[in-house]
């Protein structure tokens, strides 16, 4: 299904009911049980998350941005010419310095949520109107391949990745999604952005923010499961909490039931024991030791490396190795 929209054409490609159906089930099979990371980015969820960006214990977003606009001439100069391709845009606030240093032939946007990308790339075609743009509604890391199109025929493939997204995959996944970008940029490069190792107090409070954000995010999960695959989940029946692991370096996120419960998903009942988890994402930190040896084993050569003064963030610049 294509939709336009002030010139902006979107390709919906969002996995049908039946395959959130077979994930959920999957996923409450497992133990921990834990479902996709893109089930949290429905409507909702991508407003709660923009919300999140902008907690003041929430300082990834703000971070990553003042890098990319420092460093946004060296960068573009790194990357070279091409059509921009982000995986998971969100709001897409993060790519437009690069756009004006690097003037890309176009710029593709992945992103779960059809009516946040929609919205997301009108407002940028809005601020660049030089740079042509494409949406694609789409879970990236299952995409066989990206359709094709007038903007992708023939171009050299750049692919940017921000917001320490990476870190939502375990790491064996991550690697997997990794050469899975490889396939998807036809040996471009990839320019990652991963939040590094930090004080434990500043991570936990950055996931569980005083306002309640973060909890209402994981908690919409529950919501977006009633109203899409006719669950009757209680929210108010979990509790979230956000807990830094220091051995595995992530921060693990997750609604915990407060009773035993019993849930209805598509026509399955699963019972839930008091105290147990739902993981609704993990948020792994790489060092940039790691994340050198993680591209290494995924394929990806390390080129460069950009932070801020503080280091808590980086952006990487990968290419594919033969």
């Amino acid at each position: 299904m294509t939709t336009t929209s002030k010139q902006i054409e979107l390709i919906d490609l969002h996995p049908q009911a039946a395959d959130m159906k077979q994930l959920v089930r999957i996923g409450l099979s497992r133990c921990p049980r834990q479902l996709p990371a893109w089930f949290l980015y429905d409507a909702e969820g991508s407003r709660l998350f923009d919300r999140i960006c902008q907690q003041p214990e929430y300082s990834l977003t703000r971070t990553e941005i003042a890098l990319i606009q420092s460093s946004a001439p060296e960068v573009a100069n790194a990357i070279g010419e091409g059509v921009i391709i982000e995986f998971g845009a969100g709001s897409a606030q993060k790519v437009g310095p690069l756009l004006e240093a690097a003037r890309p032939s176009a710029y593709i946007a992945l992103d779960i949520s059809a009516g946040h990308l929609r919205q997301a790339t009108t407002a940028l075609q809005q601020r660049h109107p030089q740079v042509p743009m494409l949406g694609i509604c789409c879970d990236h890391s299952t995409l066989t391949a990206l359709p094709e199109h007038p903007l992708l025929q023939g171009q050299r493939r750049i692919g940017f990745f921000p917001g320490s997204s990476l870190g939502n995959f375990e790491q064996q996944d991550a690697i997997s999604l990794l050469r899975h970008f490889r396939t998807l940029l036809n040996g471009g490069p990839l320019l990652l952005g991963l939040d590094q190792p930090k004080d434990r107090s500043r991570l936990e409070a950055a996931y569980d923010d005083a306002a309640g954000t973060s909890a209402a995010f994981a908690r919409n999960l529950l919501k977006r499961l009633n109203a899409d695959l006719g669950a009757n989940f209680d929210p108010r029946g979990f509790e979230y909490q956000a807990v830094w692991q220091a051995e595995q370096q992530r921060v693990q996120m997750a609604l915990i039931s407060s009773r035993e419960q019993t849930v209805t998903i598509a026509g399955e009942a699963w019972t839930f024991s008091q105290g147990e988890r739902l993981i609704t994402e993990y948020s792994l930190k790489y060092s940039p030791e790691h994340a050198i040896a993680l591209a290494k084993q995924a394929g990806w050569g390390w080129v460069r490396r950009w932070h801020d003064p503080k280091e808590d963030l980086s952006l990487h610049l990968l290419e594919a190795t033969d």
